[in-house]
């Protein structure tokens, strides 16, 4: 299975609240933080509703 390498590159100050809550479900804390997780549609879409505050790469 494919796994998404998951790197918060902004800050959420600022964010809306769901935008927060995405990035804390996703296990992102601080800039620079980074999560590895399997490529599945929830994770997608949490990675997609806070796209610009993350970089998102595929892993073998």
């Amino acid at each position: 299975m494919a796994r998404l390498k998951i790197t918060q590159v902004k800050s959420y100050i600022g964010s809306k609240q769901n935008h927060r809550d995405s990035l804390r479900s996703l296990g992102l804390k601080k800039i620079n933080d980074v999560v590895v997780k399997d490529d599945r549609p929830e994770i997608r879409g949490m990675a997609n509703a806070v796209r610009h505050l993350v970089k998102v790469e595929e892993v073998d």
